[in-house]
């Protein structure tokens, strides 16, 4: 029931499936306005580390970016903010094998430095690569909870479940 900008100085940043990047504003200028109110930011130079290809395309609007692209620059939105928690929703959906690989190597990054992440995803093959919990969900029910390493070794339970 909290307002977005008071969930936001609380230390959550939510990367929305559809992006929501400003199309008319350069890579930079999306970065910089979305720090601008965060008490604490990351500077540029750690945003450009982790995502080199928006270093290469600062000075690029948002309208001129790939979807892998506009992806990155939604996270580095998120990021920028020096979140306690960044919830993504459904930041595969779309995008070539390669960007996903590359995104859920940055992931990785992130959660190893320890960043908590929130994954919405159905990906489950980038799913399992990234994540040490799953919750399964089906009509709004949670139908299992463990760590990721079960499901992994258990196949039994992805076909029961998902399947697959």
């Amino acid at each position: 029931g909290r307002k977005s900008h008071r969930i936001a100085q609380a230390g959550m940043q939510l990367v929305h499936e559809e992006r929501r990047i400003f199309g008319s504003l350069s890579v930079e200028e999306n970065i910089l306005l979305a720090g601008i109110t965060a008490p604490k930011r990351w500077p540029l130079d750690r945003i450009y580390e982790m995502f080199p290809r928006l270093k290469e395309r600062r000075s690029n609007r948002g309208t001129e970016l790939s979807g892998g692209e506009q992806q990155m620059l939604a996270i580095a939105r998120a990021l920028v903010r020096d979140p306690k928690i960044v919830l993504l929703d459904e930041p595969f959906e779309g995008l070539a094998p390669v960007i996903v690989h590359d995104l859920v190597k940055a992931c990785r990054e992130l959660a190893a430095a320890g960043q908590t992440i929130v994954l919405v995803e159905q990906n489950l093959a980038a799913t399992l690569a990234l994540a040490s919990r799953i919750y399964i969900i089906n009509n709004g029910h949670i139908v299992h909870d463990g760590p990721a390493r079960e499901l992994k070794a258990q196949p039994e339970l992805l076909q029961r479940y998902l399947g697959v």
